[in-house]
């Protein structure tokens, strides 16, 4: 059997999801509870009220509207909970009977203990009626659907079958069942027999207004049978001053039936029309909650042409918001497998204004449709001008304490309170926690008690106290008081208090803590001192609940905090704080804090101090340092294309002075081994965070190819006395410096300088110099000995071999 409008059907399923709160609220202003709008639904407007068609055939005749789950849920929704001795609908059961089949119905099979939302189907479905059309029907009639007080009269006629407005009612169809399946039969006797009544479909019908004939009739044309059928049952239509009070009472020729009839049906279920737009979005509005300063929107919706999620727009009084409905709503995945979960919406949307306020949800289409209106619901906001209470305004040593509460509709967080003296305004911030006004305003929490000591001279002083707007509204004067507040008395002691913290955060320094004077409740004035920079004076005024719960005569606004912009290094900071009167300062003690550098992505800066050359070795010799860092940095030394990455941390003590904040330890001292020939000499400074590399510098070098072997001449071997005497030259042509000779006497070497005068060798060698020659004297013993003798290398490489002679000591 093809069931039409499914997806209506499922969206009353799934409406049984949404659940109310209820908010407890107390003096001095009242808030209202939660509301939780039905199914798709949207609040009913007179100016859609058309007495030719209350309700198209196609949505009072549809049998499969809802079932008996849906019917269930949806009551429980309208009746949280029964009075005590009560029975609600929801929770109504009875035994029925078998009912046979005819041309209007095809009978019903009787059962024990049936619920009332079973009996509800079970008759829909089988005498052809909505069961939205008799929940509305029996809401109509008894409220019975709302109803949490129901008398049995009220289910004994709960439809009205059988009950005239002049007779009573028929004892043949009382009882909640026979009510209801007799009321669904006999609009199937109206559809099937047409001719048969007064009023029908087709043609123009004078209705009358009220039972009372003298109030008149209303020309009607009736479009269709269900409409026809609802005037036969009812048989009046309502006059203007019905629809004018849509929700109330008209004049005295007012009935009300009909109009109940569709208003009801279409603030439960929405309109009585067959949908105009079956490809636009579907879905439900589910529960609209007033929270502070606004509403929690809550529903789903789907398009029937894509299983993406959609946007959602929220009107509260006309401001529209946007959203996406794309919360995992398994429940909704389940009934349209082929669109998926993803389609749900739990919003906040703030609050229009203050009272009612309209708030309605429209599906943005996708695809074929336009756009459809979900549902709407008419809310009470949880808005307006702060609320709060002076419970106390008294005189203390040097000033007034003030205390009490405030809050502000429009949010949870806690609000200021301005304290004006004399016209003079200071700030508190309500912030304490006061468990009673939680207890009244549990929406609330409770962080919205104050307490506070403001400085006052003596005399009579006025004090006004204004708890400060944040939302909708304005500012509330919490009231004004007179007080008589005494001379101070300085007894002459020292402050007290605490350095709590020094903290930082980047380039800046927070310093807190807090200071009392004994002597007066007037905040005290602190001085703070940083290495390096100049004093602060900071006022310890800062709202401080702490200090005012240990010392209560002073009051919490006794905190303070400053803060100073520092580069990195190690700071010192003290704080004193300063007395009123008599009695000296007090020091709160040190702090020494070591700060980062900040990276400012700054290049390494440095300079290149020197660059020497020994044989083939290259001694490279600077500073090099980060501006960003205190720490040292790594330098890069290149020889031609070889690197080596050294460490630049040697103590340079003129760096330190040059850049104190990066202290000394920034040099470098390094050698290297360098190639024959010219190469360049540079190093490269390596920034330790952000920023680019540095080059300190470069110069260039020439290495000499020190592999040659020493020349020379072994010219003089002899005996002088009991001594041996050596001569001659010798030179490395590698380089003009002297170099050493070995004499080897019997295999014992002695070293010796060549760096005698000698002219004639400069002019047998040009440009290796004169000073390359060698005359010594050794002593030793009588007897034969072998003299050798070498030129060494001044570096690496070869050494050379003069000759050995022989002689003889006498």
């Amino acid at each position: 059997m093809i069931r039409p409008n499914r997806r209506r059907r499922v969206a009353a399923i799934i409406a049984a999801w949404a659940c109310g709160l209820a908010l407890l609220v107390a003096a001095p202003i009242a808030l209202p509870a939660t509301v939780a709008p039905v199914d798709s639904a949207a609040a009913a407007d007179a100016s859609d009220w058309n007495a030719g068609n209350i309700i198209d055939d196609a949505v009072f005749y549809d049998g499969n509207a809802m079932g008996s789950p849906e019917i269930q849920a949806f009551m429980e929704r309208q009746v949280r909970n029964c009075q005590s001795g009560y029975t609600c609908v929801k929770d109504y059961r009875q035994n029925t009977d078998n009912r046979p089949v005819d041309k209007y119905c095809n009978g019903y099979a009787g059962a024990a203990n049936e619920s009332a939302s079973t009996i509800i189907d079970k008759v829909a479905r089988s005498c052809g009626i909505s069961q939205k059309a008799l929940l509305v029907l029996l809401q109509k009639e008894q409220g019975l659907i709302t109803s949490t007080a129901p008398s049995s009269w009220n289910y004994s006629a709960a439809t009205g079958q059988g009950c005239p407005d002049t007779a009573p009612c028929d004892a043949a169809t009382a009882g909640f069942f026979y009510q209801v399946y007799y009321a669904a039969r006999q609009f199937e006797v109206y559809r099937l027999n047409p001719t048969w009544w007064g009023y029908q479909s087709g043609r123009w019908n004078n209705i009358l207004y009220n039972p009372n004939g003298g109030c008149g009739t209303q020309r009607v044309y009736i479009e269709n049978q269900a409409t026809a059928g609802l005037y036969i049952y009812t048989p009046y239509v309502p006059n203007q001053a019905a629809l004018n009070n849509l929700y109330g009472t008209g004049d005295g020729c007012s009935a009300y039936g009909n109009r109940n009839f569709w208003r009801t049906f279409t603030d439960w279920f929405g309109s009585t029309r067959v949908p105009s737009n079956p490809n636009g979005p579907f879905g439900s509005l589910e529960a609209v909650t007033a929270v502070p300063g606004g509403f929690r929107v809550a529903g789903w919706t789907i398009d029937p042409d894509s299983a993406a999620s959609l946007d959602i727009q929220v009107s509260v009084e006309g401001t529209v918001t946007t959203f996406r409905a794309d919360t995992a709503r398994p429940d909704v995945g389940a009934s349209y497998p082929d669109k998926g979960a993803n389609h749900g919406f739990s919003v906040v949307v703030p609050a229009a204004a203050v009272g009612d306020n309209n708030v309605c949800v429209t599906g943005v289409n996708v695809g074929q449709g336009s756009d459809a209106r979900i549902g709407c619901a008419k809310v009470t906001a949880l808005a307006g001008s702060p609320i709060g209470y002076v419970e106390a305004v008294t005189a203390v040593q040097g000033g007034i304490s003030v205390a009490g509460w405030a809050l502000d509709p429009d949010s949870t967080s806690s609000i200021d309170v301005h304290v004006y003296v004399d016209g003079v305004g200071s700030i508190t911030t309500a912030n304490l926690s006061r468990p009673d006004v939680a207890s009244a305003y549990p929406a609330y929490g409770a962080a919205h008690g104050f307490s506070r000591v403001v400085a006052a001279a003596p005399g009579t002083r006025n004090v006004c106290l204004y708890a400060i707007n944040t939302g909708l509204g304005d500012n509330t004067q919490l009231g004004c008081r007179n007080v008589d507040v005494g001379a101070p008395v300085d007894r002459g002691r020292a402050p007290i208090g605490a350095f709590d913290a020094v903290t930082v955060d980047g380039a800046n320094m927070t310093i807190s803590g807090w200071a009392i004077d004994p002597d007066t409740a007037a905040p005290v004035e602190t001085r703070v001192t940083v290495t390096n920079y100049p004093q602060i004076s900071v006022r310890a005024d800062a709202n401080r609940p702490d200090v005012g719960a240990a010392y209560p005569m002073y009051g919490p606004a006794h905190g303070f905090v400053t803060t100073a912009t520092v580069m990195g290094g190690t700071y010192t900071v003290c704080v004193t704080a300063v007395n009123t009167g008599a009695g000296g300062d007090s020091s709160l003690g040190c702090k020494t804090i070591t700060v980062p550098v900040p990276d400012l992505g700054r290049a390494p800066i440095g300079y290149l101090d020197g660059v020497s050359v020994t044989g083939n070795t290259v001694r490279v010799s600077g500073w090099a340092l980060d501006l960003d860092t205190t720490s040292p940095i790594q330098v890069h030394i290149y020889v031609g294309n070889a690197g080596v990455a050294y460490r630049a941390d040697g103590a340079r003590p003129d760096v330190g002075a040059a850049y104190p904040l990066q202290g000394p330890t920034h040099g470098f001292d390094q050698t290297m081994t360098a190639p024959v020939g010219q190469s360049s000499v540079c190093v490269y400074g390596i920034n330790n965070g952000a920023g680019g590399n540095a080059l300190i510098g470069c110069r260039t070098i020439t290495v000499a190819d020190h592999t040659r072997p020493p020349i020379g001449n072994l010219e003089y071997v002899g005996v002088s006395g009991r001594s041996i005497v050596v001569a001659g030259w010798a030179f490395d042509p590698d380089t003009t410096s002297p170099i050493d000779v070995h004499v080897y006497i019997d295999g014992v070497g002695r070293p010796i300088r060549a760096d005698a005068s000698r002219p004639d060798v400069a002019a047998a060698y040009p440009g290796t110099g004169s000073q390359h020659g060698f005359t010594s004297t050794f002593t030793s013993t009588s007897g034969s000995h072998t003299v050798c003798v070498y030129p060494i290398n001044d570096v690496t490489g070869p050494n050379t071999f003069l000759g050995c002679r022989t002689v003889t000591i006498p």
